[in-house]
């Protein structure tokens, strides 16, 4: 074997065509359950022979144009001509594949039939005598078991030992006898424009009038009259179309086939079969498909995938962490004991009262910010508060997270003056008076606060190795900040989700090599052709809710091009684990974090309802009309799937993940550092120069409010007036956003002076809150709303958008898709704040009516007819005469 050869891979979906790929090759090829899986070409060498190349098509059903699937596989193997074909069948669904390999033996290559997954049907007691199908096919029939890897060198060797010999195969003569003397003289009037060796694909594929598949014949006007004649007179003695015609005479000799080669054992359920009364019961399906899926979120998102993610973003891209856990133990004892004494809370007491005493405590803050606890400015403050007798009579305690606690430990909130609101019969949690002795040993004491580093073994974590380096180097604090905030505070904010995520794709690549996840699309179909959308789509609307760029991924298993793409534009708007801080800040805001659980599952199901109405209106036009795909799909036997390609399937969705959305990340991450890092210094004291703000000299803490982010955010502002947010700080979070959604919380605390606190805290609440208050003290509801629906439902983080790019492989479909996004939030806040206003605060204006007729459109696209779409691009032509009239 010195001479090279390329072997294509065909089959049905489940067929196991690319588990034989993967184990021929080594490659880390996608196997799954779904039609259309292997959208792209794959192809990979031998690895017992590098001269042999295989080539793996998309899994289909026939080669019609129905699909981009069907077309790929057709278009290679008649017009690259590889020098064999394997026609790989599922022998537990053998009637069903031979169909395909009717049309492929017909195509004109030399072609072997592997009759996989032999093992299940011994199981059943099934015969199948080779020799015989070997003989109707007319071509070696060899069988093989992809799974176990049982003779599938032995299948290799006879396909290439086929396409040395280079004798194409014709098809079996599979048509009644008024067909087949039709083909015949069909073949004599083409004779001069098709190839011998397609000859017989021709003159079917002129039979059924495949517009696309006989347009390369360039047949003339008189020709194609001839040939309409000859097609109508079949058309008119059989009473049905042509198309038809073919396809019930390759059933019933594919009958014929089967009741002379298959040996069937008495009929009993089967195990699958058994399972599946079950599992895809009208009734119980749901529930149980729900049970399971619970199960699998909860070990991915609540217990081990969450616990890996929040160590990866606490400690490798966070403070760093010990190594196995040594000195972990010891570490906590000391800072609980160290908490224990609020030494901070002593400190603030203290320089309260000092200040309202009259004494200058900008520099001693400054030392102890710094952890300068020697510094001669302490001193002096110490000495100073002490002539006057300073003394703070209470010392208001906080929890972790910076809030204001009462005496049951519970946060408290804030009004819009900063006063604390307490529960009836509750008071502050204080610690009594602090004097300035008491101010010094709370100094001395904060000074023994423990490190992490002294105890154990401790690891730094990524930025602060990074730092530290670059630092050493002797790096401008531009560059230190590009790499550390920028560069590896935006990637690493994504890449943290990987944990997370791996613990969710080995359960669901699980479930779907085993076979579930079919029944499943089977299940869901029911509900989703209600709103023009097939079974195939719930999955990545599932996989979304964890991660908008998996769920992005997974749209490629949907063999409709308007469904796929539909469906990908759709995919995002459900609430993924990143927005999840962004509905607990509204849920402090409206609620102060109590246990009104309703409100989450609000915005959960408002993601839900945007789709559904999406789906609907988007039906009704023409890039998007037609029914969903026709939900046709061969359920594999449940099977346990192998190690090598479960963990192949696996690392492809996680190596996509780091690949795919790493670059954008990048880039993305990059251009949001730069749009916030740089401005012009036009603070009091400031040069008014542009560069690097945190370089200048006296940069103020809220130094984002000069940068290029503010600038931007200012200008967009004017957009989001109609939505209740004309300021600037929200703007900018929303784009800040667009690297990660979580961003938005973080960078709240920036524009608002508030460093690291969270989501949980009061100090956060409170900020986020007095955005959307006007002077008048009134908190508008329905613009807080707004600016969460936009930002649940526009375009999704970069990581996603990127993803979002590569599976439309259209600059225009990506271009819409992002705009519709875009465009149907808006339109959603706008409502949602225009009819607050006007309900609740007796607000109307134009923009009130402008949300009225947003309201009203949608609407009317929702309850209209379907509009009746001309057919121009019919890929099945209903007469020869149409053609040549084209």
């Amino acid at each position: 074997m010195s001479d090279k050869t390329i072997i294509g891979l065909a089959g049905n979906p489940n067929c196991g065509k690319t588990t034989l790929f993967n184990e021929l090759t080594g490659s880390n090829g996608y196997v799954g359950n779904w039609p259309g899986v292997t959208v792209e070409k794959k192809q990979a060498t031998w690895r017992a022979d590098k001269n042999v190349t295989f080539v793996d098509l998309p899994g289909i059903y026939s080669l019609s144009p129905y699909s981009p699937e069907e077309t790929v596989s057709r278009d290679y193997i008649v017009n690259e001509r590889p020098d064999a074909i394997i026609n790989l069948l599922d022998v537990t669904n053998l009637e069903r594949n031979l169909y395909l390999t009717t049309q492929v033996l017909e195509a004109g290559r030399p072609v072997v039939v592997g009759l996989n997954m032999i093992d299940l049907l011994k199981e059943r007691g099934d015969v199948i005598d080779t020799a015989v199908l070997s003989e109707k096919l007319g071509v070696p029939v060899v069988e093989v078991s992809a799974l176990r890897n049982t003779n599938v060198t032995e299948l290799v060797k006879t396909a290439v030992e086929a396409g040395k010999k280079g004798v194409p195969s014709q098809g079996p003569k599979c048509f009644s006898p008024e067909v087949e003397k039709a083909l015949e003289k069909i073949a004599d009037l083409i004779a001069d424009a098709a190839p011998a060796a397609l000859s017989r694909w021709y003159s079917i594929k002129v039979f059924e009038r495949d517009a696309s598949a006989i347009a390369p014949l360039g047949l003339s006007a008189e020709k194609d009259a001839q040939l309409e004649d000859i097609i109508s007179a079949v058309e008119k003695s059989r009473d049905d179309d042509a198309e038809s015609i073919i396809t019930s005479d390759r059933y019933e000799w594919i009958a014929t086939v089967m009741a002379a080669a298959v040996k069937k054992a008495p009929k009993k359920l089967t195990r699958s079969e058994k399972i599946d009364r079950i599992v895809t019961n009208r009734i119980l399906g749901l529930p149980i498909f729900i049970a399971v899926m619970t199960l699998v979120y909860f070990l991915a998102i609540s217990t081990v995938g969450t616990a890996a993610t929040d160590w990866v973003n606490d400690n490798l891209f966070g403070e760093g962490f010990h190594v196995f856990g040594i000195g972990d133990a010891e570490y906590n004892e000391a800072k609980e004991e160290f908490d224990e004494h609020h030494y901070g809370d002593t400190i603030d007491a203290y320089f309260d009262a000092a200040e309202e005493a009259g004494i200058d405590v900008e520099a001693a803050k400054a030392a102890v910010e710094a952890k300068e606890w020697d510094s001669e400015d302490l001193a002096n403050f110490i000495e100073e508060a002490s002539k006057q007798n300073v003394i703070a009579t209470t010392t208001p305690l906080h929890d972790e997270d910076g809030n204001l606690i009462d005496t049951d430990d519970n946060p408290v909130r804030l009004d819009a003056d900063g006063q604390p609101i307490l529960a009836e019969g509750q008071v502050l949690k204080t610690a009594g008076g602090v004097t300035a002795d008491g101010f010094k040993t709370a100094i001395e004491g904060a000074a023994t606060e423990p490190e992490a580093s002294d105890y154990g073994v401790w690891s730094p974590s990524i930025p602060d190795v990074v730092k530290d380096a670059l630092e050493g180097a002797g790096a401008s604090p531009a560059v230190v900040s590009l790499v550390v905030d920028g560069i590896i505070g935006g990637v690493g904010a994504v890449l943290g989700f990987i944990p997370q995520m791996l613990v969710f794709f080995i359960l669901l690549s699980f479930l779907e090599d085993c076979g579930y996840m079919s029944r499943v699309a089977f299940v869901m179909d029911r509900v989703f052709r209600r709103f023009g959308l097939s079974g195939k789509s719930f999955i990545p609307l599932l996989i979304s809710s964890g991660c908008g760029v998996p769920g992005v991924l997974s749209t490629r298993t949907i063999e409709n091009e308007k469904d796929r793409r539909m469906t990908a534009m759709l995919t995002t708007m459900i609430p993924c684990s990143a927005k999840q801080p962004i509905i607990a800040l509204v849920m402090g805001v409206l609620i102060g974090g109590s246990s009104d659980w309703w409100i989450a599952p609000m915005f959960y199901f408002m993601g839900v309802a945007a789709i559904i109405i999406s789906a609907i209106m988007l039906k009704k036009t023409k890039p998007f009309a037609g029914e969903p795909a026709p939900f046709v799909m061969e359920l594999p036997d449940y099977h346990m799937p192998s190690i090598r390609s479960w963990a192949m399937h696996v690392w492809e969705r996680i190596s996509a993940y780091i690949v795919k959305a790493g670059t954008i990340i990048f880039a993305a991450a990059v251009g949001i550092w730069a749009l916030s890092n740089f401005g012009w210094a036009t603070w009091d004291g400031g040069n008014g120069a542009f560069g690097f703000l945190p370089g200048f000299d006296g940069a103020p803490d809220a130094v984002m409010d000069y940068s290029l982010l503010a600038a931007v955010g200012g200008f967009l502002s004017v957009i989001f007036a109609p939505l209740g947010f004309a300021n600037w700080q929200a703007t900018a979070a929303s784009i800040s956003a667009l690297i990660a959604k979580e961003n938005l919380v973080s960078t709240f605390g920036v524009l608002y002076g508030l460093g690291e606190a969270s989501e949980k805290s009061v100090t956060m609440w409170t900020g986020f809150g007095s955005m959307f208050t006007d002077p008048n003290g009134v908190l508008h509801v329905g613009a807080m709303c707004a600016f969460v629906a936009f930002n649940m439902l526009d375009a999704p983080c970069f990581a996603a958008i990127g993803t979002i790019r590569r599976q439309m492989d259209s600059p225009k479909w990506f271009w819409f898709a992002i705009g519709y996004q875009c465009i149907f939030a808006w339109v959603v806040g706008l409502i949602i704040n225009q009819l607050w206003e006007l309900f609740v605060l007796g607000t109307f204006g134009v923009w009130t009516v402008v949300a009225l007729i947003f309201l009203a459109a949608i609407l009317f696209q929702l309850f209209r007819p379907v509009p009746k779409w001309d057919k121009k691009d019919d890929k099945i032509l209903s007469s020869l005469n149409v053609a040549s009239a084209k």
